[in-house]
């Protein structure tokens, strides 16, 4: 059996362990990138074809006479046009559940540096800031303490329950959202119930028609003045320019995103922009530890060695 990785190097920083997943195929063939260009040429041939972000759409599905199976290493499944692969007899896997400790504390260690203004004092101490002060310690930016706080969690699944638990170790109060066009869940509060009350929002959900532009001006302004956002789901869930506009006016205290609407945000992005302040944006590394990206190779590797023994698993279409 063969088969080609198409994007390895967006998962695999020379730092994961590929040999039981190798040891699988006959030809294993990774490519660090792939251009769109490249695809069909590569993918010919392969019986298993391994993508994280690569498009795969009908038209070049239909050109790999020789696919029989896709395995997406991440979660999402955009990439890979599904009706087409099913109606091709060719079967898609996922990988799931495993970021939840990783996203899970890079939400805690968002959380935490804005309500000490870690960057703050960091920069304060290195510019020579300290040296200059007047008694032992400096105290210029607000520090708060998460126990006591409220947290509200948009998505509820493996992720918002990870922070929840989490947040309940610092003395949290968590509250959880009922879900954007989902049937009502008993404890869950509506979005204009919860929103006036947390004193930080974190976003765990999908990127849908129902969740696109969920936090705009509109729910912002429902929003406690001095509250904090947390964004580590997807950027479009956030109108990243109402964002923009109420850390300037200081209707937040300040916000936290690991996601934007395009990425990587080679058009320039209204988050971007140099005066927002209290701001904290990380590259979509939220997931990204190793111990995470290993989870994904081993979810792989068991996927295929059921393949191979006629089961199916994490199958998504």
């Amino acid at each position: 059996m063969k088969a080609v990785f198409l994007d390895l190097h967006s998962l695999d920083c020379d730092d994961l362990d590929l040999a039981a997943l190798k040891a699988e195929f006959s030809h294993f063939h990774p490519y660090p990138a792939t251009a769109p260009q490249q695809v069909a040429k590569r993918i010919a041939g392969a019986d298993v074809v391994i993508v994280n972000k690569v498009v795969l759409d009908r038209e070049t599905l239909s050109a790999a006479t020789q696919l029989k199976h896709i395995c997406i290493a991440a979660t999402g499944t955009n990439n890979v046009d599904l009706q087409a692969a099913s109606e091709l007899g060719i079967t898609v896997s996922n990988c799931q559940a495993y970021g939840t400790a990783s996203v899970s504390q890079h939400v805690m260690a968002l959380m935490l540096a804005l309500h000490t203004n870690l960057i703050a004092y960091n920069e304060a101490a290195r510019d020579g800031r300290w040296g200059r002060a007047e008694q032992f310690c400096l105290l210029d930016y607000p520090i708060q303490e998460l126990s006591g706080k409220t947290l509200g969690i948009v998505g509820y699944g493996n992720l918002g329950a990870g922070v929840a638990q989490l947040a309940g170790a610092f003395g949290m109060n968590v509250v959880v959202a009922q879900r954007a066009g989902g049937d009502t869940v008993g404890g869950r509060l509506a979005m204009e119930e919860l929103l006036p009350q947390v004193d930080v929002l974190s976003l765990h959900c999908p990127l849908t028609e129902q969740t696109r532009d969920l936090i705009d001006a509109d729910a912002i302004e429902q929003m406690k003045t001095g509250a904090f956002l947390i964004n580590v789901s997807r950027g479009g869930i956030v109108n990243e320019a109402d964002l923009a506009d109420a850390l300037r006016r200081g209707k937040l205290a300040g916000a936290a995103t690991d996601v934007l609407s395009e990425e990587p945000p080679v058009n320039g992005n209204p988050l971007l922009a140099d005066d927002i302040p209290n701001l904290i944006i990380t590259p979509h590394s939220a997931w990204g530890s190793i111990q995470a990206r290993q989870r994904i190779v081993d979810q792989m590797t068991e996927t295929i060695v059921a393949l191979k023994a006629g089961e199916l698993i994490r199958m998504v279409n």
